[in-house]
């Protein structure tokens, strides 16, 4: 699919940049020309030498290279690609593009292009969750600027938590979705999947059976279709998918703060399997026996209700909302009222009950419901159920 395809790589200055020599190297092996640039930060951590030797080109470090502006200019070196990606994009980095900055090589080509960009983040994890940097993660979202990851991990320098730069074969997969010539090409789609896990004491929770299959096979053929994919999950089962923004919660209200920072979209599917209660009283040490026989007494909140909050939005709702309703009795009457008491657009309906054997498994049976009556597919893999619900979604938006 990368056959014939032109990457300008901006490697930024971190100690991640080692990852991108590998990066290269995997988007030769697809067929993709690979044009570097390195910021000069970079070079501390990989150098030129290296970089081209692996690219087959010629490594470009300086805005004011005059032989370069003679043979080649900042503004058509900026265009010539199919694809900017930005690897590893550090804090500095995308605070400069999210203000328009355009200081040397590496930023005047990223406001020059008019084509796509894809960022792959990578910074201490303190300067990752700093409110300054997530307002310009929001401010770049917002201008279509694509992200991969970051990934949770241990860093450099020794702490953990979010903020390690994606794996190369991640990266090459999130290239492979931005290059997609899908009708969903240029389209931001939330997508939240698995369980939340609610706390009871540090070592208990409430959750549920859902493996988060079904979030993760619409993330993935939603990609396919060229959508820039922002997926939100729980603590779930499933592997991750590739070439998506991957987002880590435990909890239903942090799920439901995730899925407001990854507005705006232009649609949005909750097949997350959200508790719908949390403990009211939970507490930070282990609940122990104490030999009476019974049970301590637990006081249940309601958790947020992630589907009806976006779905009744005034400002910032995506154009395409759609909820999953799974169900046990009385399935379609249930969907169809969960569908008018939210307010969502769609909502795909599941019998789950035990002996279906669809909540955990491969398999689903399903039947969409929306303004223009039900719709009941036959029960096929969990795959064929998010390529046809994707190409619906697709039909929907263009």
């Amino acid at each position: 699919m990368l056959h014939g395809r032109k990457v300008l790589l901006v490697i930024g200055g971190g100690i991640a940049a080692y990852k991108c020599l590998d990066l290269i190297r995997r988007l030769a092996e697809r067929g993709a020309t690979v044009t570097p640039v390195l910021t000069r930060a970079a070079t501390e951590f990989v150098t030129p030498l290296s970089v081209a030797a692996l690219a087959g080109d010629k490594v470009y470090t300086d805005l004011f290279d005059l032989t370069d502006e003679a043979e080649m200019g900042h503004i058509q070196l900026s265009r010539a690609a199919d694809l900017l990606v930005v690897a590893p994009a550090t804090a500095d980095l995308l605070a400069k593009m999210a203000t328009g900055q355009a200081n040397d090589l590496a930023t005047t080509l990223l406001l020059a292009t008019d084509k796509p960009v894809l960022v792959a983040p990578a910074m201490n994890v303190r300067m990752w969750e700093h409110p300054a940097t997530q307002r310009n993660i929001a401010t770049l979202k917002t201008d279509g600027v694509r992200f991969v990851g970051p990934n949770d991990g241990n860093m450099a320098c020794g702490e953990f938590g979010p903020g390690r730069m994606s794996e190369p074969l991640e990266i090459v997969s999130a290239i492979t979705a931005a290059l997609a010539d899908g009708p969903l090409n240029g389209k931001h789609i939330l997508v939240t999947s698995g369980p939340t896990h609610e706390p009871i004491d540090p070592v208990r929770y409430i959750a549920n059976r859902s493996s988060g299959a079904q979030g993760t096979a619409i993330a993935e053929a939603l990609a396919a279709l060229g959508a820039n994919v922002t997926f939100i999950t729980g603590p779930a089962d499933a592997e991750r998918p590739k070439g998506v923004n991957v987002v880590e919660v435990q909890t239903a209200q942090q799920m439901l703060e995730a899925a407001k920072n990854a507005l705006p979209a232009d649609a949005a599917v909750f097949a997350a399997a959200v508790a719908d209660w949390r403990m009211a009283n939970a507490v930070n040490s282990k609940i122990k026996k104490d030999g009476s026989g019974s049970m301590p007494s637990f006081e249940f909140a309601e958790n947020p209700d992630i589907l009806r909050t976006v779905s009744q939005m005034t400002d910032g709702r995506p154009q395409l909302v759609v909820g999953f309703a799974a169900e046990t009795d009385d399935v379609l009457a249930n969907a169809i009222a969960k569908r008018e008491r939210k307010g969502c657009d769609w909502i795909v309906a599941n019998d789950v009950s035990p002996e279906t054997g669809i909540m955990g498994g491969a398999e689903n049976a399903v039947t969409l419901i929306s303004d223009s009556g039900q719709d009941t597919w036959e029960r096929m893999s969990k795959i064929e159920v998010s390529r046809k619900l994707s190409a619906k979604i697709a039909e929907a938006l263009s």
